[in-house]
């Protein structure tokens, strides 16, 4: 059976993240709208060029390149928030399954 100690450290830790998991989830989203803003300013840099040209520039300049490693560490920030928080959320289900079952074994008792 989980200890209370361990439910108070989730409960806090759900608590004090929350904060973090926002910001974190904040700047992912902003950093994936930020995408197609930015392949759009690079594309406009070569209208000279057709389309599927304009694009192939975009995507291949390096300041792109440079915007998607910083979106692959949002993503990364976002999904350990949410993954850590699950977790603490699952942790807390278990012990109230667990105070509950051994309730019920009381009764019958």
């Amino acid at each position: 059976m989980l200890d209370v100690d361990d439910i108070d450290r989730a409960v806090e830790f759900l608590r004090d993240s929350s904060e973090k998991a926002a910001k974190a989830r904040a700047e992912r989203l902003h950093m994936e709208d930020f995408t197609k803003s930015l392949r759009a300013k690079l594309m406009c840099e070569h209208t000279n060029k057709p389309l599927g040209a304009q694009e192939r520039e975009a995507l291949a300049d390096q300041r792109y390149i440079s915007h998607l490693e910083v979106l692959k560490q949002c993503i990364h920030d976002d999904e350990k928030f949410r993954f850590l928080r699950e977790a603490a959320q699952a942790k807390i289900e278990v012990w109230r399954s667990q105070l509950s079952w051994a309730k019920t074994q009381e009764s019958i008792r």
